[in-house]
């Protein structure tokens, strides 16, 4: 055979295995890219499933153990972006939503919701704002007595809790709020409430207040004075007891 024979024949070797080299490396990103679809699909299919907001540690149970839960969150996210229905992180949790610019095209077949007083949203802003918070807090901060029933309402909600007591005479109960109310109001984290500039923009604040008012930052942590309400003593009449005064003192 002659060089230039041998050397046609060497080039096409080398040719043909750059391409089942280039084959390969398709056939190896098509099985990565099939299995991520596969992982994908069934990560949308739990969360469309969840009766409720789920979190990524549940996730990472149901899913392979493999998976990149995160990437996948990411990229479900990103693909549900603008949207009719969007991925949403609620209060640490994620969920599926339709789109906040759609909603008033839902007005008329969305479930009516209970009207609350104006009481129970004054009193349901002041736990927000100022949890932790007792009954007598609240009374302060309206200026008025706070019934049993308005805070009724608010608990039967699900969108307050019993969070702890004050290390005060009396240990009163202190007040805040739930993931229940993060979800229903569309907040990651409580500290996502809005601010002073937001308030005043959507005019929910008086134009008439002092330029150093400042809205408070609600606590998310145990306060220094406060001894968290599932440490309680298992003796139930203590509490009732302790209950049946904060009562008194409000009626009073």
């Amino acid at each position: 055979m002659s060089q230039k024979s041998s050397d046609r024949v060497k080039s096409a070797a080398e040719a043909m295995d750059k391409d089942v080299v280039r084959l390969s490396d398709r056939l190896k990103t098509k099985g990565d890219g099939e299995e991520m679809d596969a992982e994908l699909r069934l990560l949308e299919a739990l969360l469309f499933a969840a009766a409720e907001p789920i979190d990524v540690e549940t996730l990472r149970e149901r899913m392979p153990e493999d998976a990149d839960v995160g990437v996948l969150i990411a990229r479900l996210a990103r693909d549900y972006a603008g949207r009719g229905i969007n991925l949403t992180n609620v209060a640490g949790r994620w969920r599926f939503q339709t789109a906040p610019d759609l909603e008033h095209h839902l007005v008329d077949i969305k479930e009516t919701p209970r009207k609350l007083s104006r009481a129970a949203l004054e009193t349901l802003s002041i736990i927000a704002y100022h949890q932790p918070v007792t009954r007598a807090e609240i009374e302060d901060v309206r200026g008025v007595a706070v019934s049993k029933g308005t805070l009724d309402v608010l608990m039967e909600l699900g969108w307050i809790r019993l969070r702890g007591r004050r290390r005060t005479p009396g240990r009163p109960v202190t007040y805040g709020t739930t993931e229940d109310f993060l979800a229903h109001f569309n907040l990651e984290q409580i500290t996502d409430l809005p601010g002073r500039d937001e308030l005043k923009a959507a005019g929910l604040l008086d134009s008439r207040l002092p330029k150093d008012f400042e809205v408070p930052t609600p606590m998310i942590s145990m306060a220094v004075d406060e001894v968290p309400y599932e440490d309680e003593p298992e003796d139930g009449e203590f509490v009732m007891d302790f209950l049946a005064d904060d009562e008194a003192d409000a009626e009073d």
